[in-house]
């Protein structure tokens, strides 16, 4: 059973990463190193720092680079933001008598700042910040809480997070709302991969907070029946969405259909809970099974109802946490770009139909 949980702070409990990423370009400029895009920097970026320095800076100190980072970052650090869920979790963890630490790299007034005014230090039983290894860190963390490994679950974004449980032999679960992509926390073999901290709690609910990371993802005895728009706007191009749970690939809109629910009555409330648009003129084009795809986070298997549409009324786009950036492109641009198998061969179908 889980009684204890050890949390990472940044890309877990809070989203600093634009912040972050803005602080190191602006270190980069000043050293005459090329800016890095945020899937460059998501890329490269690791723990502990001095390797990634080492990297891209290396004839610079390292107390030079940091002075410099945080000269930079201590201007940007307002847009840093609790991460959907967050709270939530924490507000679980306190109701189910879970006990809660903090295990990371931020700085100690960083975390300060951050965690007081999100409200998260209320939540916090002890923080351990600065820590450049948090691998050589964690044991001391289990001995001086008295804290039982088998009963402790460490929850982190990065490889770093992954390799720090295994050294303390504690329990590991990897959230993609940070700074690793999926392919790189899979390297890391975490003992499950959740798309956020709501997807976790649902299964420690599930489970009565036994262990049971192994159940996560099958869905069940039954397939999951899921919705997927391809939609149109006026000028005939096509919305596409890159999301972290499909290897950041690029796909439609869409989710799983309620109980009791119209399929697309559930494919215009998906739409509108991603990406904000009212949909008209839907129109079914075909069903896929989508077994246990390597693309998606975690097994599972799907059916998924894929239909065309309309954007109507105002067309603003605006994503939820589900999705990290959308694109409207032509008929012709679509298949040229990284897309998860099941919407390729959508467009193919609804492009190509004789293919």
């Amino acid at each position: 059973m889980i009684r204890n949980i050890i949390f990472d702070w940044s890309g877990t409990l809070v989203d600093d990463l634009p912040a972050v990423l803005a602080a190191t370009n602006a270190l980069f400029e000043q050293c005459g190193v090329e800016k890095l895009s945020l899937e460059q920097f998501r890329a490269e970026f690791c723990l502990p720092f001095k390797h990634f320095y080492d990297r891209f800076v290396p004839h610079v100190p390292l107390a030079d680079l940091e002075r410099s980072f945080h000269a930079h970052y201590r201007r940007v650090q307002d847009q840093v933001a609790a991460l959907p869920h967050a709270r939530g979790f924490l507000l679980f963890c306190r109701q189910d008598g879970l006990r809660t630490f903090v295990l990371s790299t931020v700085h100690k007034d960083y975390f300060a700042l951050q965690s007081a005014a999100q409200g998260f230090d209320q939540f916090i039983e002890r923080a351990y910040t600065g820590v450049w290894d948090k691998r050589l860190k964690i044991v001391e963390v289990l001995a001086e809480n008295q804290l039982v490994a088998a009963e402790t679950l460490f929850i982190g974004d990065m490889q770093h997070d992954v390799e720090t449980a295994r050294h303390g032999g504690v329990r590991s679960c990897a959230v993609l709302t940070g700074y690793n992509r999926l392919d790189q926390l899979r390297a890391s073999e975490p003992d499950v991969i959740v798309e956020h901290l709501g997807e976790l709690r649902k299964i420690l609910e599930r489970d009565g907070l036994e262990w049971k990371p192994l159940a996560e993802g099958d869905g069940g005895a039954h397939p999951i029946c899921t919705v997927g728009g391809l939609i149109f706007n006026d000028d005939d191009r096509v919305l596409m969405i890159r999301t972290q749970k499909w290897s950041n690939l690029w796909g439609i809109p869409g989710g799983k259909i309620k109980f009791g629910e119209a399929s697309i009555r559930a494919l215009e409330r998906e739409i509108k809970e991603e990406t904000n648009l009212e949909i008209g003129e839907v129109v079914f084009v075909m069903a896929q099974d989508c077994i246990h795809s390597t693309e998606f986070y975690r097994r599972a298997h799907f059916v998924l109802l894929n239909y065309t549409c309309r954007a109507r009324g105002p067309v603003e786009v605006r994503l939820n946490e589900e999705a990290q950036e959308f694109r409207w492109v032509t008929a012709g641009q679509a298949p040229g770009m990284p897309l998860n198998q099941p919407t390729r061969r959508l467009l193919e179908k609804v492009f190509s139909p004789g293919k």
